[in-house]
């Protein structure tokens, strides 16, 4: 990325923020989904760099997942027609499935460390919170060995779309005001971090996830509207 005089981005990546629950018996049609659809016709839409998703160990919603693209632009202006002629399966997922869907278009306003961790712990902020003392947080986390990373996201205004088909189906969602992540090595890491997070956002909403799988841009991605063949 451009980097201005003291070594800052000028262009910030987008974050595409979600979190959610799943219908009680449906886990398995989710999981389906989710791996054999979603996660590929994502990562087909230009802009979009890298998927990670999550399942959670201490606190709600049950999943969590989150896209970064190259900008927020390529989320304010990302091909609608994916989201306003969902597939079969999805429009089943949508509208069926998802339960407590928060959805966010965020901007990564900061971020520290260079690895990607095993397990997340996420902060969530229903109003907006002092950014600055997001950073000090995260600027104290840095030295720790257990940590692999530290990201702030902050709702983008200018990412805010038009409601879809897709959220429709799910009967509208739930926003974040901005969002705390802390990737760690390894559990007792998160929990750690979590524990301190809590004590010093106590507004935040605060969980502990473990990373189920990861996809990236130009790994080999199958088109689900495709038929596939044996």
């Amino acid at each position: 990325m451009p980097r201005d005089d003291d070594g800052d981005d000028l262009a910030r990546p987008g974050i595409l923020a979600i979190f959610n629950n799943v219908t009680l018996g449906r886990e398995g049609e989710f999981e389906e989904w989710f791996q054999h659809e979603h996660l590929q016709e994502r990562l087909d839409v230009p802009g979009f760099l890298l998927g990670r998703r999550y399942e959670v160990v201490r606190g709600e919603p049950n999943y969590f997942n989150f896209y970064v693209t190259r900008s927020v632009d390529v989320l304010a202006s990302a091909d609608r027609t994916r989201l306003n002629d969902p597939t079969p399966m999805t429009q089943l997922v949508m509208s069926e499935i998802f339960k407590d869907m928060i959805r966010t278009v965020c901007r990564q306003s900061f971020r520290t460390g260079t690895m990607r961790g095993a397990f997340a712990v996420a902060a969530r902020f229903a109003a907006p919170p002092d950014e600055s003392a997001l950073k000090a947080a995260l600027q104290d986390l840095a030295p720790d060995r257990g940590i692999a990373c530290g990201e702030i996201w902050l709702a983008a205004p200018e990412g805010n779309l038009d409601s879809s088909e897709e959220e429709r189906l799910r009967g509208g969602d739930r926003t974040l005001a901005a969002c705390l992540v802390v990737e760690t090595l390894r559990m007792q890491d998160a929990e750690r971090v979590a524990a301190a997070l809590s004590g010093q956002f106590p507004a935040a909403a605060v969980g502990v996830y473990r990373l189920l799988c990861e996809i990236c841009r130009g790994a080999s991605v199958a088109n689900p509207r495709e038929e596939r063949t044996p």
